[in-house]
């Protein structure tokens, strides 16, 4: 029999993050979070999505065995805005076995029928900068820290219980090497010239602070048009510049201004974490700091965060200008592959943007629906 308790305690927020350390102890590709950063992100007092946006999390028992967790959201803002009645889930996990998934997605459809929602969809996070979607294809690759990993038998289950797929997001990789000057040097000085436009590239975070509230703007205007975007709010800019921005390398976050130093595009890029996390092993000290550092300074991959641009200079070939700065770092700091973030399997846009690269397409993630 499946039991499904609600984690409210400290010690029981703790085992619903640390669940997923066990159901992949052997396994070399799933990538652990920092489990301080996990908890702090569950925190209401300290992360703003909960001032529009409910949650509640959930573990399923079986012989007083912890066998599987997820978290039931309502993102307020996201229902009003859109008006759309949708029921999130995420941080889904869980044993193989029919029973537990079934009981713990009973649970989320139950609240969802309280709250008077129409359908529940998931996985997905509080927000769009969160992680999204159940692997379905690339298990034999490892996961990043933007992303989640999972075993095969997942869409399996999400299909038995009568879901079906939502949205198919698409994840690239290709070599720096393909990354040859002839496709955007001399395009990147033409677009400059014609639009009065030039690059900004960065030594320090501190000079990167300024901008950031700009960019988090651009992000919410180049992105308005995909389907289920809520913008991030004035408060969440604050939580992220201090969460996120601080830690990125600032040379690898470039920005692209007309004459009267308006931001009309960005892109940002982390080095890869993986090998460091896991290392890490979910915690911070003593000595996981030091490999998340070292990773940060030497790491040969990088990983296409987010990329933005003013919806006036779409189709412009701005990114020329953006591409021949990355490429001038890159080849600085000898780094070897290229990866992008989860896209919309129909964002046509942002795919056109690397035809020139010859990327591959090397997971393949989906969020699943079913009426509440």
């Amino acid at each position: 029999m499946i039991t499904i308790k609600q984690a409210i305690s400290q010690k029981e927020l703790k085992q619903f993050v640390t669940f997923p350390f066990s159901l992949y102890k052997d396994n070399t590709y799933w990538v652990p979070p920092i489990i301080k950063d996990e908890l702090e992100s569950f925190d209401k007092s300290k992360n703003p999505v909960f001032r529009d946006a409910d949650a509640q999390f959930f573990l399923a028992y079986k012989d007083n065995r912890i066998v599987g967790r997820v978290a039931a959201i309502v993102n307020h803002l996201e229902i009003k805005q859109q008006n759309v009645k949708k029921m999130r889930f995420g941080w889904f996990d869980f044993e193989d076995d029919f029973t537990i998934s079934e009981a713990l997605l009973q649970k989320v459809a139950d609240i969802g029928s309280q709250n008077n929602l129409e359908f529940m969809e998931g996985p997905v996070g509080f927000s769009n900068l969160d992680k999204v979607g159940v692997l379905v294809e690339g298990f034999d690759h490892i996961g990043t820290m933007i992303t989640w990993y999972n075993h095969p038998y997942y869409k399996d289950h999400l299909e038995r219980l009568g879901f079906k797929k939502e949205k198919e997001y698409l994840e690239h990789k290709f070599p720096e090497k393909n990354a040859d000057p002839k496709h955007f040097v001399r395009i990147n000085e033409l677009i400059k010239k014609r639009y009065g436009l030039r690059p900004l590239n960065f030594k320090k975070t501190k000079d990167v602070m300024p901008w950031a509230d700009k960019m988090f703007d651009l992000f919410n205007e180049s992105y308005a048009s995909l389907a289920s975007f809520v913008p991030i709010t004035d408060i969440q800019k604050a939580y992220f510049k201090k969460k996120y921005i601080s830690f990125i390398n600032p040379e690898y976050i470039k920005f692209v201004v007309d004459k009267e130093d308006t931001l009309v595009a960005f892109a940002i890029v982390m080095p890869s974490f993986s090998e460091a996390l896991q290392k890490a092993k979910g915690k911070l000290f003593p000595f996981g700091i030091f490999h998340l550092l070292k990773a940060r300074k030497h790491s040969k991959d990088v990983i296409f965060y987010l990329i933005g641009i003013q919806p006036a200079y779409q189709n412009k070939g701005v990114t020329a200008i953006i591409f021949n700065e990355y490429h001038k770092t890159f080849r600085e700091k000898k780094i070897e592959m290229c990866y992008r973030t989860p896209e919309l399997a129909d964002n046509t846009a942002i795919q056109q943007i690397w035809k020139h690269f010859d990327p591959v397409v090397y997971k393949r993630r989906c969020t699943y629906k079913k009426p509440i």
